[in-house]
């Protein structure tokens, strides 16, 4: 009989758990699934990495299997004395001479006696595949969450078994409080599983389109204040919009480009926390035509204020 190493087959180590040996199987079971793989030795991949899986999900399989010890892949070897007796199974070393047998017909008549089971027909179950899809949605959307409809194909057999794009179309809730670039599971949205097994998942990406005011990071906002030279030097209370609505903000006196002036708790939501945080960034401008009488002050506080910006310069 020749040795078949199933981990190998998984791309896992011996001492892997129950969850990395199914997350490998998922993997490569989507990758050489004669429905989406182009490798031409991809169905023969397919059906190794299935008979791996097969044995070492089942507990007692994979005890039975370890027993066997390590060799190398396809040399010939036989298993050790009473190999299976203390894994209570009913058919065991005593009843094979091991002469033309695979080594994936004596794991699979360990299960032959047990009632139900977890295939149909004998066929593996196969997990529906998982997909990823871009959404887009606004900044007011973000805030108070929204619903969206997701439209998207995805091959799966028809009632004659072929092979068709077919289309998936529903509505899927955003809750308020998501970030730009965040990545939602939808359980069970995904392509269809074959022979019982578990549809697949979406995982929808989530970005924000540009707004005109607000700038995002996280669950902050950014917005430039605007703020006249006058407000600027002397201070000043001026309206600042928010998601919520216009708020006053005390701008104090001698305010320089760029200071940033916190506006708690107006920023997006935070699920089972505060809301992030508004920053107002100030933006000195002057008019870029003034007028006459304008002209003549900025003259009169040229001539007598004193104040020099670069004096850092000296």
């Amino acid at each position: 009989m020749k040795f078949k190493d199933y981990y190998e087959a998984l791309g896992v180590a011996r001492t892997a758990t129950q969850d990395e040996i199914k997350k490998a199987y998922r993997k490569l079971a989507h990758q050489y699934h004669p429905d989406v793989s182009k490798d031409p030795a991809g169905e023969e991949k397919f059906k190794e990495i299935g008979e791996a899986y097969a044995t070492l999900k089942d507990v007692e399989k994979r005890a039975a299997y370890d027993e066997l010890g390590r060799h190398p892949a396809g040399e010939e070897f036989r298993p050790p004395p009473n190999w299976g007796a203390n894994q209570g199974h009913q058919q065991g070393a005593q009843a094979y001479s091991f002469d033309d047998v695979d080594l994936s017909d004596l794991f699979a008549s360990f299960s032959k006696g047990r009632q139900g089971g977890q295939h149909q027909g004998g066929r593996m179950p196969i997990p529906g595949q998982d997909y990823e899809l871009a959404t887009q949605i606004s900044l007011d959307d973000a805030f108070n969450g929204t619903t969206v409809d997701l439209s998207f194909t995805v091959p799966e057999y028809d009632a004659q078994g072929q092979l068709k794009r077919m289309p998936h179309t529903f509505k899927a809730r955003i809750p308020k409080g998501v970030t730009d670039g965040q990545k939602m599971l939808l359980r069970g949205k995904g392509g269809k599983g074959a022979h019982g097994g578990p549809d697949g998942n979406l995982y929808l990406n989530i970005s924000f389109t540009p707004h005109r005011l607000f700038r995002v990071v996280d669950h902050d906002l950014f917005i430039d204040l605007p703020l006249t030279v006058s407000e600027a030097a002397l201070g000043a209370t001026v309206k600042v919009p928010t998601l919520e609505g216009a708020v006053n903000l005390k701008v104090p006196e001698g305010i320089t480009s760029g200071q940033k002036l916190r506006i708690g708790k107006r920023g997006l939501p935070r699920q089972g926390q505060d809301n992030g945080d508004l920053y107002a960034i100030a933006q000195i401008v002057v008019p870029a035509k003034p007028s006459d009488k304008e002209r003549e002050l900025f003259r009169e506080l040229a001539e007598v204020s004193t104040f020099n910006p670069r004096a850092h310069f000296d």
